[in-house]
């Protein structure tokens, strides 16, 4: 995608949900940053690979930002761990979206809907270098937890910071 030059009164996003013709966004808007800061570990690749199954069909589900002008800019999934803890994971905005909010509007969107679920536990999983997103999680209810580190470390090389959502 290229960056369109979007006048800044223009931020307005729509969130909508999963559909599979969404699929390939969900792996590229991922991919993009996981390999801009990091590297595809293979839980990413499985993950984004086939998120029907992998999320959809285990009771999590996948939302995205779309823009009037520039389509489909961000994404991000909340994943069932069972027992009623959802993990959020695969948030992202295209590089050439940044600065819209888009991320911002996603993630309240998404606590939102999730805490219509019967969710005992929301977390999440990432790496303190992901500096701007620790701030808009912290910013939005999430805290560090050290029960989430103990329980999750490894399920990313990656992760070394863990949160949990406290409404």
């Amino acid at each position: 995608m290229n960056n369109l030059n979007v006048p800044k009164e223009n931020l307005e996003v729509e969130i909508v949900t999963y559909t599979p013709v969404l699929a390939q966004y969900f792996y590229s808007i991922n991919a993009q940053w996981v390999n801009d800061m990091f590297y595809m570990e293979e839980y990413d690749e499985k993950i984004l690979s086939n998120p029907q199954k992998y999320i959809i069909d285990e009771g999590g589900q996948i939302w995205f930002a779309k823009h009037a002008e520039l389509g489909i800019i961000g994404t991000c999934a909340v994943k069932n761990f069972g027992d009623n803890w959802y993990e959020l994971t695969k948030m992202g905005v295209l590089e050439s979206a940044r600065g819209l909010k888009a991320g911002e509007a996603l993630l309240k969107q998404v606590i939102k809907d999730t805490m219509q679920w019967n969710v005992d536990t929301l977390f999440l999983l990432t790496n303190s270098i992901c500096e701007s997103a620790i701030h808009l999680y912290e910013k939005n209810g999430f805290i560090h937890d050290e029960g989430i580190k103990n329980k999750f470390t490894g399920l990313y090389e990656r992760s070394d910071v863990f949160m949990k959502y406290v409404d």
